[in-house]
Order: structure tokens, then sequence, then C-alpha cells
């Protein structure tokens, strides 16, 4: 069994709503105004937390480090990786003010620290919870240094294998055993759901027995929404204001409208999973009567008859004795008259 984490106030796991996390990320291209505006969009969406990315360009990137072959693509071929990341940060203060305004506007406020200072800084802010990037998960000390904070961790475990996912899952557990949940994701921007691999999801499930998700970089909502329907208890997206703004995450973002149809797709998938009973439902039942079959009379039957089978037609509508009865009746003297293609009633028998 795998129990639920508690983040904030969502319990997260099996047999719980999904929580939808809108990932806002570096779209806001270091600019203030624009990040409010994604809080108020993944509000306006019905996400459950939005968030961030939180860092110290300097510290965190060496000026010999090149770019992804992505960021190559969708930024300027002239800057450096650290040139790039320098224009997407944000200040302490700025992610102060965007924590007040997602406690106004009612949604959880997350954000991905990449080293210990700016985890240390969202602690204090009162982060409930820490999201650990695909790039952090062979970061031991890293992961020791959050963990012993005592707050859940979403782990991501883009670029693993099963043996690293275990090494941080048991670095985590020995630093501090906080509540733990993984998202399986896949590290390329955008991916190809070719590469998705979302059984992946439930291998982890089954070897650390807590509650996993999915980190989705593919473009469109379809393998999300089919990563709910295995079970996902944790959806990451990235979203944007508009996918031509400038920046090396927007093309393979949603826009506001496609995050809500995403929110809204997960609610719709989480009502269809039901509970697993094979059973009828409530609404089944007017068709059920109309296209289902009873046993009628073939004809008009005398009071005192005895029935035979050629007697017996089977036919629509399935509100009288239905056809699996046929063998108990055959034989059976009829109490009353029967008019032909009536449906024939227990009380017609002696």
């Amino acid at each position: 069994m795998v129990a639920p984490i508690k983040i904030d106030k969502h319990l997260v796991g099996p047999g719980h709503p999904c929580m939808v996390i809108a990932e806002a990320g570096v779209n806001h291209n270091g600019n203030i105004d624009l990040a409010y505006k994604l809080v108020d969009a993944a509000v306006a969406a019905g996400a459950d937390a939005v968030k961030f990315q939180t860092f110290k360009a300097d510290g965190i990137i060496s000026a010999r480090a090149q770019k992804a072959k992505y960021q190559q693509k969708t930024t300027s071929a002239d800057e450096s990786q650290l040139e790039m990341v320098r224009k997407l940060e944000l200040t302490y203060d700025q992610f102060r003010s965007l924590f007040e305004h997602c406690k106004k506007k009612g949604i959880l406020f997350l954000s991905t620290p990449f080293e210990e200072g700016s985890a240390d800084f969202l602690d204090d802010l009162g982060m409930v919870a820490f999201k650990v990037p695909s790039g952090e998960i062979t970061n031991l000390p890293f992961l020791k240094h959050l963990a012993q904070k005592g707050k859940p961790l979403i782990v991501s475990t883009g670029m693993s294998t099963l043996g690293e996912v275990e090494s941080a899952v048991l670095e985590i557990q020995v630093a501090g055993n906080p509540d733990l949940a993984l998202l399986h994701c896949v590290s390329n921007y955008p991916a190809n759901p070719a590469d998705a691999n979302l059984r992946a999801m439930q291998t982890l499930q089954a070897a650390f027995e807590v509650p996993v998700g999915f980190s989705d970089h593919m473009i469109g909502s379809e393998v999300a929404l089919a990563a709910v329907a295995l079970g996902a208890s944790i959806v990451e997206k990235h979203f944007t204001l508009d996918r031509h703004l400038p920046g090396p995450d927007q093309q393979f973002s949603l826009e506001p409208g496609e995050l809500k149809q995403l929110v809204d797709g997960i609610h719709t998938v989480e009502s269809a999973l039901g509970s697993g009973r094979k059973e009828p439902v409530a609404s089944e039942a007017d068709t059920s009567a109309a296209a289902r079959k009873s046993l009628v009379a073939r004809c008009e039957i005398k009071a005192g008859s005895r029935l035979t089978e050629d007697m017996i037609s089977i036919k629509r509508p399935g509100t009288g004795l239905p056809p699996s009865m046929l063998p108990y009746l055959v034989g059976r003297s009829i109490r009353v008259t029967v008019q032909a293609d009536e449906l024939l009633t227990l009380e017609m028998f002696q």
C-alpha cells in the first residue's frame, strides 16, 4: 500500500485527486510583472500550485557551460548558458512578493531551488514543499540538504536509471525521511511521446512505495492525461502566456486556455476511473429497459394452458422476465389468459 503524503492542504497519493502543478519556470523572462500574470493564469486555469525556479546563475553555471541543443534553437546563438540564465533570474525580494501574491490569489507557491542558498531562502520564506529537478537527482549532498529540512520533496527522475533513483531515495531517507513523491519524466524539450514510457511510473511506485506522478515535457496534453489514467498523483506541466515570447521553454509550454483544458481534462479522467467494480450505473437504467429483451407471449395463451417453448418469443423491452428464465417456465400452467406480445410475469403462473 502507498500512503498519501500531505502537501499544504492536498493529500497526494492513490485514491486522492491528482495535484496539478502549473510550471511557470523561467517563462517570466526575468520580468516580475510577467511572473504575476503567470500566477493569475494558473489560478484562472484551476491549477493547484504554480511553480517557479529559484537560483543564482553565477553559483550554478560555469562560464564554460554550453547550452543544451533545444536552448540553442530557442535562444540567441551568441550567448553562453550562463548569459542566458542570468536574464531569467529573479531576486529574492521578487520571490517574496510572488509568494505573497500567490497567498492572496489562493494558489500554492512552489519553486525549484538549484543550490543550497536558494533552498535556504525558500525554506525561510515558508514554502511548504521542495521540488527537486531531474538534473539534481545525482547531487546527493544537495538532496541531503533538502531532506534535512523535513518538508515534503517532489523529485523528478528524468535522465536517471532505477539505480540512481534508489540512491537518491536512500539519501533522502537517511537524511530525514520526509514525505516523498517521485515524478517520472523525459528530460528533452520538447520530448517525443514515443519516449514517454509512462509505465515507468508504476515501476517507481512498486519499487519505492511512494506516490508517483509525471512531469510532462511533451507538446500538448494527451500524454499527461494518459499519465493520470495510469495513476499519476501529480502532474506538472510548463505553461506560458504566449508561446511566441522569447525564452528557452516557451515553445513547448501550454498557453492559458490550453492549461485550463488540461486541468479540466484531468478532472474528467479522474471521474472516469471509477471504483473498478463491474456493475451497472444508475444512468444505464433507461437504456437497459429499452435495449434488453424479455419473455413475451408469441400468441394468445388461454388460462389453464401448460406453457410450451413455441408459445414464447424473446423481444424488447427488458422490463419483464429475462430470457434466462425460459427453462424454468416451460411446462408450468398459466393461471390467466395472456394476450399476444404481452410480457410474461411470475404472477401469470400457477
